[in-house]
Order: structure tokens, then C-alpha cells, then sequence
């Protein structure tokens, strides 16, 4: 997993709420400032909450001081707490209110390289998020056996995850991300997304994860 952008979710020994890298309005019309500011002080501080919360009780279980029978159920809410803590600070910072353009350089080589064209990575993109059953996340990502890239969806936060895989992009699809602008137009949600990707963003993400 790449570090650049979760370089703010840590501190002091707790996982904390990363500022937004712009203000709540500067994503209109991709997403309401009321959309952003709910889905960022509301829902992602709830999963930091969450991780924190299992974060300590699989401190207490070490220590005998909580049961070893909630073991199980917790290293479970951590998965799907903290899953959910990582991948909304990589989608807040995949966004830009003014996005630099297609990307370039050897995150372009890599696109072309890995899916024929840079459209076609788009189309691709796009279909696989916008296919996600349910709740989930449209993902590009670096696959640590062949070093390609590849475009998957997560389920909720944690499930369907390709093992060591590094996400450089993500688009969230769970409603909460969309619903009060888009309603039920998930593709039009996501043909917008496509249009702010902060492609330099991505780019410093892809060069940290190829050389892990």
C-alpha cells in the first residue's frame, strides 16, 4: 500500500481525520458542498472512529484485559473500518477542482502499456465502478506479481481485495458519495469523477509503488 497520501491518517499513536485538500465547494458540480462535507466529517471520521476503536480492542485482547472470544469479530471491524479510512484518503486526494489533464511521463507509458490506450482505460474504468454490486470502489491499482497495472472493485471496504495490490486511484460508489447530487445516476457520478482525477496525484502515487 502506498504512503504518500496516508501520511495524515496517523498521528500520536491513533488514526485521525485528514483535512480535505480543498475547500467543500470546490467540487461542484461533481459533488454538492453539503455532499462533501457529510462524506468527509461524517462518515470517513466515522470509520476513523471505527478503526480506532477495534485498533484498542485488539490492544485489550493482547493484554487479557477483553476476552479472547471477541477476537475474531474484531480484527473483522478493523478490516472493514480501517479499509474504509485508507481508501477515502486516497479518494479525496484522486480529485482536483482543477485537474491537470491526462496523465504523462511513465504513468502514461504504464497506462498504454497495461490497457492498450489511455481511453481505454477510461471506458474500462468507468465500466468496472460502475458495476460494482451494492456498496464498493472503483480501483486502478499496481498488481504486485506482474507490476501492471489493473483496474478491480472492492466490495464495502475490504472485500474482494487483490492481496498486496497498491491502489492509485480510486473512485468511491458507495451512495453516500453521490446520492444528495446524483440521485441514482451512478454513471453520470462517475463520467464527472473521470473529468477531475488528479492526475499528478496519481502519478506520485504510481512512481512510490513501483519501486516497492
Amino acid at each position: 500500500m502506498n504512503t504518500i497520501c496516508l501520511s495524515h491518517g496517523y498521528a500520536d499513536g491513533h488514526y485521525v481525520l485528514p483535512p480535505l485538500p480543498y475547500d467543500e465547494s470546490e467540487l461542484e458540480p461533481l459533488v454538492s458542498a453539503e455532499t462533501l462535507l457529510l462524506h468527509h466529517d461524517k462518515h470517513h471520521a466515522a470509520y476513523v472512529a471505527g478503526a480506532n476503536a477495534a485498533a484498542d480492542a485488539l490492544r485489550r485482547i493482547n493484554n487479557g484485559s477483553l476476552g479472547a472470544e471477541y477476537a475474531s469479530a474484531t480484527v473483522q471491524q478493523l478490516m472493514f473500518h480501517l479499509g474504509g479510512h485508507i481508501l477515502h484518503t486516497l479518494y479525496w486526494r484522486s480529485m482536483s477542482p482543477h485537474p491537470s489533464g491526462p496523465p504523462q511521463g511513465t504513468l502514461a507509458t504504464a497506462i498504454e502499456t497495461s490497457f492498450g490506450s489511455f481511453d481505454a482505460f477510461c471506458r474500462l474504468f468507468s465500466r468496472v465502478a460502475e458495476g460494482v454490486q451494492g456498496s464498493g470502489w472503483g480501483v486502478l491499482g499496481l498488481e504486485p506479481v506482474s507490476k501492471r497495472l489493473i483496474v478491480t472493485g472492492i466490495c464495502k471496504h475490504q472485500d474482494v481485495m487483490i492481496p498486496g495490490l497498491c491502489p492509485i486511484l480510486v473512485c468511491d460508489v458507495w451512495e453516500h458519495a453521490y446520492y444528495l447530487t446524483w440521485q441514482n445516476n451512478r454513471k453520470g457520478y462517475i463520467e464527472k469523477f473521470m473529468q477531475h482525477i488528479n492526475w499528478s496525484g496519481v502519478a506520485e502515487l504510481f512512481e512510490q509503488s513501483v519501486v516497492l
